[in-house]
């Protein structure tokens, strides 16, 4: 694939979900590693911290080694992942929302290690991307039940943790993610539903996030002056709403992880 094709793609969200939009962006700078190129990626998603610190990294040491890096710091969340939620007997139905590849794969790889739940999870308007989410699943012979975003409240509540993935984990320990990520994460308050966030620490940023508005159109093409459409991608997650995360460097609560990650990465600013 082109450079410029690449880049169109993680525009358009046809490549999504942080770690993938940043292994292709590595990907990208396989074919051009200059400064316009950098630049180009980074206006394509400027709200993927992931990305962003890949991308520095790369610069810092190369592109492959910056790449196997990603790799294998996802390779673990997924097995640490999958690992907590077939321990944790309580577990029989999953709830999530959007698609992560992330939450994903540590579900199909929790089943791989033999342990049998069902997903719940939301169409996630206005581009249905829980769609791919239950596709994916399905295709693994795991039992999904699919619900309009207005009916998380019912399907959280029969559910026995909430599992999301994330686009930025701030310094106060809050997370971005998509659009209805904040509502939920407050109805599982409600129900007593814990939540965790499954995610590798490359997502973590001190820069404030500016909240992407996307195309109307998305929406409603409605020509009418007196009708204003908002198209909001992410919203934040309090810290306070977070079990914890689970990343490459364990399952931890939100103050732990922050402390791992200045530690770990003393690099990421």
């Amino acid at each position: 694939m082109k450079f410029n094709q690449i880049v169109k793609d993680i525009k358009s969200l046809k490549i999504q979900g942080a770690t993938n939009v940043a292994k292709w962006g590595l990907k990208a700078l396989k074919l051009e590693f200059n400064a316009k190129a950098i630049k180009q990626l980074k206006d394509a998603r400027p709200t993927e911290p992931c990305l962003i610190n890949a991308i520095k990294f790369a610069k810092e040491n190369d592109v492959d080694t910056a790449y196997h890096y990603l790799h294998n710091m996802q390779k673990r969340v997924l097995l640490i992942s999958a690992i907590h939620i077939k321990n944790k007997k309580y577990i029989k139905n999953v709830f999530t929302h959007c698609h992560s590849s992330t939450v994903t794969k540590s579900l199909i790889n929790a089943k791989k290690h033999g342990k049998r739940f069902s997903v719940s999870n939301t169409e996630t308007r206005p581009l249905y991307q829980g769609q791919k989410t239950a596709i994916e699943l399905a295709k693994e012979k795991i039992k999904v039940n699919y619900h309009v975003d207005s009916a998380a409240d019912k399907a959280i509540s029969e559910s026995d943790i909430v599992l999301l993935g994330c686009d930025m984990i701030t310094p106060n320990g809050s997370v971005y993610n998509k659009i209805g990520s904040y509502a939920i994460s407050e109805l599982a308050k409600k129900h007593k539903i814990p939540v965790y966030i499954i995610t590798n620490s490359w997502k973590y940023s001190n820069k404030k996030l500016k909240i992407e508005q996307r195309d109307p159109k998305e929406i409603w093409g409605t020509t009418s002056k007196y009708i204003k459409v908002h198209n909001p991608a992410f919203e934040e997650i309090p810290a306070g709403n977070i079990t914890g995360i689970i990343s490459e460097l364990g399952v931890l609560p939100v103050k732990k992880f922050l402390k791992k990650v200045h530690k770990t990465y003393p690099w990421i600013k």
